[in-house]
């Protein structure tokens, strides 16, 4: 591994220790967050409440020296509460741009789900182009720009479903589960002691290892991770296939594709090397695809779920030797 990519290698495990400071367990979730955040892309987090959805990209923003903002979906949310609006300046005789909570690094989208589409809209440019407008203005929103979107997987009442062109800008959908026993009864002691998660995040404790610039740098990193001609053959075969399966009304489009390569690629240099495996597609392939499928109706009837015919995908698609 050349150093640049020792570099990386290096930024990623201080991360990771850092971050573990203040999250228990949820190693899994950790190096999916870090994985969307190294490859300039969004996820989506789905978790029951307070499985430390929002601790997490709180923490992620303080280790990767980055801003944080965070915003409450709610019904009655408009667009222009979150890219912000024109206000006229009676001082200045003229008007003056109120940036909204969009204008930062780490976008923390809480419960998504329960803004109406016209308002969940308004992320869709600020994700894909890291811009918005605003009074047919354009302004530049930072580099390392990132949503990460909060969902309740158990409770529907009072929500939107979103649309197909949002979910389709998240690269991973990041599933967060209730700790073990053992990290139970760790949160339990450490709460005892006056060493909260919360508490050891407000403390200082934890501390940056890269600057913003040097986020961005890190991220052309990647591009030296080797993927063999082979290998892009089996990625392509696994998101085609997707689109062929008897129980599947819509597949995923090419930009899963785009999202399963850089995913396969952060995967390699998480484990610390230079040169992506099968292995590295097959980890990645649920989270890419699990938000983009919709089932034929029959099947959802019967049961079926999405990674069960992500897992039926996988056993079919041949893998290179």
């Amino acid at each position: 591994m050349n150093q640049n990519l020792d570099q990386l290698k290096e930024v990623l495990a201080r991360a990771r220790q850092e971050i573990g400071r203040v999250i228990i367990g949820q190693g899994e979730v950790v190096d999916r967050a870090l994985i969307t955040v190294f490859t300039g892309q969004h996820a989506l987090i789905e978790g029951v409440p307070g499985v430390a959805k929002t601790l997490l990209v709180r923490t992620l923003a303080r280790v990767l020296g980055c801003d944080f903002s965070r915003i409450q979906f709610t019904p009655d949310l408009m667009p222009a509460d979150i890219t912000g609006t024109n206000i006229f300046n009676l001082q200045r005789n003229e008007f003056t741009l109120v940036r909204g909570p969009v204008f930062t690094s780490f976008l923390l989208a809480d419960e998504i789900n329960r803004a109406p589409a016209k308002t969940q809209s308004a992320l869709l440019q600020a994700m894909q182009e890291r811009q918005v407008s605003i009074d047919r203005e354009t302004h530049a929103l930072p580099a390392n720009f990132t949503v990460f979107a909060t969902q309740n997987p158990v409770e529907y009442e009072g929500t939107y479903s979103l649309p197909e062109a949002q979910k389709d800008r998240f690269m991973l959908k990041i599933t967060m589960n209730p700790p073990e026993r053992d990290e139970e009864l760790l949160l339990a002691q450490r709460m005892l002691g006056r060493t909260s998660p919360e508490a050891t995040l407000a403390s200082g404790a934890v501390q940056p290892v890269v600057t913003p610039e040097a986020l961005a740098g890190l991220r052309l990193e990647l591009d030296g991770i080797t993927v063999r001609e082979e290998l892009l053959g089996y990625l392509v075969d696994i998101i085609r296939a997707s689109r062929r399966h008897e129980s599947v009304l819509v597949g995923a489009g090419p930009r899963a594709t785009q999202s399963l390569l850089l995913a396969g690629r952060a995967n390699a240099a998480m484990a610390g090397r230079d040169f992506v495996t099968p292995d590295d597609f097959k980890l990645m392939t649920r989270p890419v695809l699990e938000h983009r499928l919709v089932l034929r109706p029959e099947y959802e009837i019967e049961g079926v779920t999405v990674a069960e015919v992500i897992q039926k995908i996988l056993q079919e698609v041949a893998v290179p030797r």
